[in-house]
């Protein structure tokens, strides 16, 4: 179990699944850019987190809800959380309402479906926060996109739920280490905000550059032992 102190938050895991030097440029080394994705994707949560509560006849919506977990060391902002009028054996009780209700969390994102599962990770480690906090199962959740103007349905499975908690671990296993990990350049580089920063072609190129030389020297100094002074 980590304490208040430990907690780091819910958004780092995203960054994290993308890639681990953005991670620790902008947790570690304090480094943020805006661009026009980022700028799209703030005012957004921005919109959504103004829009207000809600509530309906079988559903409650929360806006801009503050969860935890002690047992993952995370904390962060769900944008969205729908409780929904469930069976008296499932979800939560609510206070002042009676029957139970299931929550079922949201994230809004500026533009498409990933072909990772970045975004899922985010939701899923809302939905675990939200199981930890409320004592109760959270078996499914929802992306909207604004690109798309739809919700995409997620479903929290296992293999989800074990890959966010092993993101969750190496953040703190990374905040203890205290170290940038080194630039590799993908094709995913050139939306990152970061990639001024970062320099991942020049840096990755000295990177190389110098495995090259070191490889090369070493190579020679293994020659020259095996032929000898007099060769």
């Amino acid at each position: 179990m980590y304490t208040e102190d430990d907690l780091q938050p819910i958004s780092a895991l995203q960054h994290l699944a993308f890639c681990e030097r953005q991670w620790a440029l902008i947790y570690l080394e304090g480094l943020w850019a805006e661009n026009r994705l980022t700028v799209e994707g703030r005012h957004l949560h921005e919109h959504v987190h103004d829009a207000g509560n809600e509530a309906r006849e079988d559903v409650r919506v929360t806006r801009g809800l503050h969860v935890r977990s002690f047992r993952l060391g995370l904390s962060g902002i769900a944008d969205v959380v729908e409780f929904r009028r469930c069976a008296r054996d499932d979800g939560t009780a609510l206070a002042g309402l009676p029957g139970r209700w299931m929550p079922f969390p949201v994230e809004y994102k500026r533009g498409r479906p990933k072909r990772d599962r970045c975004d899922e990770v985010q939701l899923c480690a809302q939905a675990l926060c939200i199981e930890e906090m409320l004592g109760c199962s959270v078996p499914e959740g929802a992306m909207f996109y604004g690109a798309t103007r739809r919700r995409l349905a997620v479903a929290f499975s296992a293999g989800l739920r074990a890959h966010t908690e092993a993101l969750a671990a190496r953040v703190h296993e990374l905040v203890r280490e205290g170290r940038s990990p080194p630039p590799v350049y993908t094709k995913a580089c050139d939306n990152c905000s970061l990639v001024e920063q970062c320099l991942p072609k020049a840096l990755g190129a000295e990177r190389r550059s110098a495995r090259i030389y070191l490889s090369r020297a070493i190579a020679a100094m293994v020659r020259e032992r095996q032929e000898g002074p007099d060769a």
